[in-house]
């Protein structure tokens, strides 16, 4: 430990001696003012894009899916179905929250009504109630002195 020390001692003093050339910091001067002119103002129309025509591109997409997670050991359960037909999705999801309700969320997309929401939320019909037992505690060992 005392070897760093002494190390770093003599690199300040090779420093401040001036044997050790330090970089100097330079601070950048104030922004000069700048003068604004009203002059006639150019511009551009933009041209339209044309897309690549490419072999995956799909003009009118379709798919459909859905998947189920029904987890009896820690009590997991979700779902969902979507279906898309060009621009138009319809679709619903559900799962358990943790207050003993199902939220299911039905929605719909298109370009004319943009993205629309329906959420339910229904009372699960069993819901776990988790019971802690407590074992007695002898209090008067406790105590005994």
């Amino acid at each position: 430990m005392a070897f760093k020390f002494f190390a770093v001692l003599a690199l300040v003093a090779a420093v401040s001696a001036g044997v050790v050339p330090v970089q100097q910091v330079y601070h950048a001067a104030p922004a000069p003012a700048v003068a604004y002119a009203h002059a006639p103002v150019a511009v551009a129309h933009a041209q339209p894009v044309l897309a690549k025509h490419d072999d995956e591109y799909d003009p009118h997409p379709q798919y459909k899916f859905a998947y189920d997670v029904q987890d009896a050991l820690s009590g997991d359960s979700k779902s969902q179905v979507e279906e898309r037909d060009g621009d138009v999705v319809h679709g619903e999801y559900s799962l358990n929250d943790s207050d003993g309700y199902r939220r299911i969320v039905q929605y719909t997309s298109d370009p004319i009504n943009g993205f629309n929401a329906v959420v339910n939320r229904v009372p699960l019909e069993h819901v776990k109630t988790v019971v802690k037992s407590v074992a007695p505690v002898a209090v008067a060992a406790a105590y005994h002195h």
